[in-house]
């Protein structure tokens, strides 16, 4: 089925107009409200825009009136965030769903949590993969809640409905698990939301940055900050780690011969590289294309391959997790960021190291610069 339903309700949102209530009841149908959740909410959320927050708002609470009438969507508060309390027995850190996102934003949150509430039993809520990229910390354990992220609307509504944490505070850094905040899992005096697509209003700051900002209104840490913690790799280090993944949005990618001429470029600065074959079928096609003789490359799970990264002396990638991982981790990095659609979302994302516009006249050119200045400065 195609989604025209969703496009015709999303122009509306963004010009932000009403939208007949036949159009939304359209778009819920739509491939089972897949279309509604991959074209209108995460548009809505990666403009950045205080604005369509407050429509996203609106908007999500009639689809889950409509969608599943049994639940009733909570109202997300505005204005200054409620300050947490002095002491908790639990601490609820909700995921994001996304590895890129529990690294560079829900992992500051984790580190705010530990140094809050010392004596807390810290508790991540979310898949097991996530888990992985800090289960080496003690203070950490898992709560497993398994998302569906191409599941249709009305099972996702439900598993968020069926997560009920009653027995400490709750920490959402604007989770999927709750639909951004939509979705009650607890009682509101124990609920903390960072709104995380609206807090920092038009500024330039970074994900992590707003979040350890957050963290010190709410929590009062200060200087709270992105980390990793997975359980260390016991292959060998290499100089080099690379991901040419894009997180199934193939806007970041780019074409034709530059992914092979990029490891032909660092190949040639004679160090060693590991290559991360990702996720899919379809990354792992491009990189057995692209990948040269004499090259290392990862074929599994992700934490391991952060381990990696946060041992090597350059990672080079596009728009994607193994970035946020380096960032976290202090380790000189060049991504390649292309396919944001606009400057705020492009500044929110943007990790700490030489960040390279997938858009500029020439990348390829502009990556050999930057391997250049790491490896003889």
């Amino acid at each position: 089925m195609g989604s025209i339903y969703s496009q015709q309700l999303l122009e509306h949102c963004l010009r932000h107009e009403p939208w007949p209530s036949d159009l939304l009841d359209r778009a819920i149908a739509e491939d089972d409200g897949r279309a509604l959740l991959s074209i209108v909410v995460e548009r809505l959320g990666d403009l950045f825009e205080p604005g369509l927050c407050r429509t996203y708002e609106r908007l999500f609470r009639k689809v889950i009136e409509r969608a599943c009438p049994e639940l009733t969507p909570r109202l997300r508060s505005s204005g200054t965030p409620r300050a947490a309390p002095a002491s908790a027995n639990r601490v609820y850190v909700l995921s994001r769903i996304t590895l890129g996102a529990d690294v560079a934003v829900t992992s500051v949150l984790l580190d705010a949590a530990k140094r809050r509430y010392p004596d807390a039993d810290i508790v991540f809520v979310g898949p097991r993969k996530s888990y992985e990229m800090f289960e080496a910390d003690p203070r950490i354990r898992h709560l497993s809640a398994p998302y569906a992220r191409s599941g249709a609307l009305i099972e996702r509504l439900r598993a968020s409905a069926n997560l009920q944490l009653n027995d400490g505070i709750v920490i959402d850094p604007d989770s999927r698990l709750t639909q951004l905040g939509l979705i009650s899992i607890c009682d509101e005096r124990d609920y903390f939301l960072f709104e995380s697509r609206g807090y920092g209003g038009d500024g330039p700051e970074s994900l992590p940055n707003l979040a350890s900002r957050w963290a010190r209104e709410v929590l009062s840490v200060e200087n709270a900050r992105a980390f990793v913690a997975p359980v260390p790799s016991d292959e060998s280090p290499v100089d080099i780690t690379v991901s040419l993944g894009v997180g199934e949005n193939p806007a970041k990618r780019i074409g034709g011969d530059f992914e092979r001429d990029l490891l032909r470029t660092l190949a040639e600065t004679g160090a060693s590289v590991l290559v991360d074959k990702g996720a899919s079928a379809e990354e792992r096609d491009r990189v057995e294309r692209a990948v040269l003789p004499g090259m290392r490359t990862h074929d599994g799970a992700f934490a391991p391959f952060a381990s990696q990264i946060a041992r090597s002396k350059l990672y080079v990638g596009y728009d994607s997790a193994g970035q946020h991982v380096a960032s976290a981790c202090g380790v000189p990095l060049i991504s390649i960021f292309k396919g944001f659609v606009g400057e705020r979302m492009f500044a929110r994302w943007r990790p700490e190291g030489t960040v390279i516009r997938g858009d500029s006249a020439n990348v390829l050119e502009e990556v050999r610069a930057a391997i250049t200045c790491t490896f003889h400065r």
